[in-house]
């Protein structure tokens, strides 16, 4: 029963809000979620990998957006190391499009449901911010395939 409720709510789109105690990295921050840790991957964007260049500044970035604040977000799925996957908002800011906007993070262009942020990413790219300063940058998902 407990499973059907939480996958009726994830199917519905309903936004929870909750506490953000946790950053790991440009794409995953962690909530206090009824007095348990909950971590939530940003739905729709992929953040440089901690070890790769921009990935702390990546971190800092999504920590100065949310960490010690609440945090909206709804659920569009469960990935396959049982995180949500969401989009979330902090104070009035939609994370997920300011990580893209700073150019702190890619549009996950296999997994995202977003279309505006393609066009964003372009923005940022087109602008040199962030990580589109750097000559060749390299996407997270490739960074990872040659670890």
């Amino acid at each position: 029963m407990k499973t059907l409720l939480f996958t009726l709510l994830i199917m519905t789109g309903n936004a929870f809000s909750a506490q953000v105690i946790g950053i790991a990295d440009g794409d995953t921050l962690t909530v206090l979620e009824n007095n348990k840790p909950l971590k939530i991957r940003l739905a729709n964007i992929d953040a440089p990998e901690k070890r790769q260049a921009w990935g702390d500044r990546s971190k800092q970035s999504l920590s100065q957006l949310c960490f010690g604040k609440d945090a909206q977000y709804v659920t569009q799925t469960i990935d396959r190391y049982k995180r949500t996957v969401a989009v979330v908002t902090c104070d009035g800011v939609q994370v997920n499009r300011a990580q893209v906007e700073r150019g702190l993070a890619w549009t996950y262009t296999r997994y995202s449901r977003d279309s505006s942020l393609p066009a964003i990413e372009a923005k940022a790219r087109d602008s040199k911010i962030g990580l589109w300063a750097d000559n060749e940058p390299v996407p997270p998902w490739e960074f990872r395939r040659k670890k």
